[in-house]
């Protein structure tokens, strides 16, 4: 389970070290900036209309409260524990998932990872572009012209639209992550509330207060609402198991367990719940006051027809999208990326992999295709599941939080996660057949009833055959509480010479014994 007293792992190997893939130096994010995490996250115009298309789906508006509130309060739950063992550890979910997987090993469910964020890159960047030419259009209306041929797919107007947020990305992102913080604390969470709550006092003043909360839009039976309900608390569920997977990239950064908890509940259950209040109430009031449902926010902006809404509102969604980029779509894959090559790649490079990826994989032609979005994005994202279950028993059932953090940059054939050759087989034998069984009730259409909660079989799948297969190791561990201090580590400053001892870096020994539940 864990190295012997008289085997400790050596200086880090290049090939599985580098500084941005150690153990957190600083640690910076206090609760505020986790709070601003979700802000940059939720805020999207995606779980916007997720919320309003319920609504106009025929849930009473409480009944959409109720399951998104009970969907994000699992997702924060989930959140707590990954980020229990990202903020011990101090180090990235590549690195972490070296525990389970190996060494080597690691690097799958880190690239399957990488896959889904790069192609969602894409795609919110040329979402965005798309705004950067509303926005440009109503300046300058005579640019009209460039806007109706086709180079590869997108007009001269779209691709410099689209070549523009790319390098306003890649010129914020590959800044590094303290920058990112500072962005996301003061821009990208903030400004979307100014927006949505000024339209949601627009609406509400326009249409004299005559806005229904309670009633049904579609007259939808008793049962059929429940069913929606179910699938609401699902899919918001699935939405974030991408960020559940890799939130020890920013839980690292916290100084203590009570940052990222808080940051965590006012971020997710009461933050995301209000977000979802205030969108249902515009969606609402477009119904008084423009005769019609509308749950994209940019389409309200424009439906106000005011010039100086449209380029406020454009811009606000701009940042919002860029936001979002960042969380969801940017900070693992640079280093997922990183920890393949760590010798080669750290994180600014392996961001940089991601931004010319996304734009090679044409991301308009890949969201204009239903079939492509189903298949490709729809399989990756049952994988998701079973991969949360593996990082969680492992932590706690198997190793009950005792992780050797040297270990996990040691490719020593006797080190503890070297396992066989780097990769460990218990991983793959729990996520291949749980992997399998998601995604075809996630893709077959036979099974379309199941496919909403195809992440939860795969999840409860393969934690049952992890915890069954490391029966011996977890007997090993023995029992008691998780630990709740910080564990130390040397590997810090780089790859150390042969024979050289590793300094202990104060920043690594943290506080002493951080505050437990």
């Amino acid at each position: 389970m864990s190295t012997s007293p008289q085997h400790r792992p050596g200086p880090p190997d290049p090939r599985l070290f580098n500084e941005d893939l150690a153990p957190a130096a600083q640690r910076n994010w206090g609760t505020y900036s986790v709070f601003a995490l979700w802000m940059s996250d939720t805020h999207a115009i995606s779980n916007y209309a997720f919320a309003a298309s319920l609504f106009v789906l025929g849930l009473p508006a409480w009944e959409v409260f109720a399951a998104l509130l009970a969907g994000i309060t699992i997702v924060h739950w989930l959140m707590n524990r990954m980020g229990h063992a990202g903020h011990r550890t101090g180090v990235p979910y590549p690195v972490l998932a070296r525990a389970s997987w190996g060494v080597y090993g690691a690097n799958i469910p880190a690239l399957l990872r990488a896959v889904m964020a790069v192609a969602w890159y894409g795609i919110q960047t040329w979402l965005a572009s798309t705004a950067v030419v509303l926005l440009t259009l109503q300046i300058a209306p005579g640019l009209d012209a460039y806007n109706h041929n086709s180079v590869l797919g997108l007009s001269t107007l779209g691709w410099i639209a689209f070549m523009v947020m790319w390098g306003l990305q890649a010129a914020l992102l590959t800044r590094g992550m303290e920058f990112i913080r500072k962005v996301q604390d003061f821009a990208t969470g903030p400004v979307v509330w100014l927006v949505v709550l000024a339209l949601a006092v627009y609406l509400v003043v326009e249409s004299h207060g005559d806005i229904s909360l309670t009633r049904s839009l579609t007259g939808l039976s008793g049962t059929a609402q429940l069913r929606q309900s179910l699938i609401a608390v699902s899919l918001t569920v699935a939405t974030f198991l991408t960020l559940v997977l890799n939130y020890a990239d920013f839980a690292r950064f916290t100084p203590d367990h009570r940052s990222y908890r808080r940051g965590n509940l006012i971020g997710l259950p009461v933050n995301f719940t209000a977000f979802a209040v205030v969108a249902v109430l515009v969606t609402a009031g477009t119904i008084a006051v423009f005769g019609e449902a509308i749950y994209d926010p940019v389409k309200v902006i424009q439906k106000i027809d005011n010039p100086v809404v449209t380029v406020i509102g454009a811009l606000a969604f701009i940042v919002a999208t860029i936001g979002i980029n960042v969380v969801a779509n940017f900070v693992s894959p640079a280093y997922d990326f990183a920890n393949l090559l760590p010798k080669y790649l750290d994180f600014k490079r392996g961001g940089m992999i991601t931004a010319v990826l996304a734009v090679l994989v044409m991301p308009w032609k890949l969201y204009s295709s239903a079939l492509v979005i189903q298949y490709f994005l729809g399989a990756l994202g049952a994988f998701l599941g079973p991969l949360v279950a593996i990082l969680l028993v492992d932590y706690y059932l198997v190793r009950r939080g005792r992780i050797d953090v040297d270990a996990l940059f040691s490719a020593d054939a006797a080190g503890a996660y070297f396992y066989r050759r780097g990769y460990n087989p218990k991983a793959v034998l729990a996520f291949l057949p749980a992997a399998a069984v998601a995604a075809s009730l996630a893709l077959i259409p036979a099974f379309d009833a199941l496919a909403p909660f195809s992440w939860i079989f795969g999840m409860a799948l393969s934690g049952l055959l992890y915890a069954l297969v490391s029966g011996r190791d977890r007997a090993a561990a023995g029992v008691g509480p998780i630990p709740q201090d910080i564990i130390s580590s040397q590997v810090r400053g780089g790859v150390a010479a042969e024979g050289e001892q590793p300094e202990r870096s104060g920043a690594l020994a943290g506080p002493a014994a951080a505050q437990g539940s």
